[in-house]
């Protein structure tokens, strides 16, 4: 039987991934604790629950909405475990500036995603409190990215942060390059 060597490339993308395991592993328990919680719980058992699926127009956009959020999320979140070998969970920061992926356009695209989810939700199921919910959370994310985020990524990252800051736009996104 013959011996296949591998690559270069494939031992530095096993060895990637390997490294990858505990922040991914990390990410999945925050994704469920915290967004899960602000898009599911929150809306399903604090705010007034979820009614049987509407049929039309719009709970087909709150579908498509869903289904784009959370594809924003998850693939922001793979960014910060796999590039920046960290979380989203402002205790398990990444130990890279991740500005690849979404991040090229928006700073903050997991807002964006969880918002969009939220968003989807009061489409899908035709309730006005969940479409009022989605702007109190988003308030309640700027205010956070402002008094804690930010300076958090500043003290971390330092001038490469405000390359980044002065670049990309904190929320409506640019797709020129």
């Amino acid at each position: 039987m013959p011996i296949v060597l591998l690559p270069a490339r494939s031992a530095t993308i096993r060895r990637d991934m390997v490294r990858a395991i505990g922040p991914l592993l990390k990410t999945l328990v925050f994704t469920i604790v915290v967004p899960g919680t602000v898009a599911v719980v929150i809306p399903r058992y604090l705010i007034g629950g979820f009614s049987v699926p509407a049929f039309g127009p719009l709970p087909a956009f709150g579908f498509m909405a869903i289904v784009l959020g959370a594809c924003i999320y998850f693939r922001c979140a793979w960014e910060f475990a796999v590039r920046g070998l960290g979380t989203p969970a402002p205790i398990a920061p990444t130990k890279f500036l991740v500005v690849s992926g979404l991040h090229r356009y928006v700073r903050n695209p997991m807002y964006v995603g969880v918002a969009l989810v939220i968003v989807g939700e009061a489409g899908l199921f035709r309730a006005a409190h969940l479409a009022e919910y989605a702007v109190v959370m988003l308030l309640t994310a700027h205010l956070f990215v402002i008094f804690y985020e930010e300076p958090a990524l500043r003290r971390q990252f330092g001038e490469s942060y405000e390359q980044y800051r002065r670049t990309v736009p904190r929320w409506i996104p640019r797709f020129k390059e």
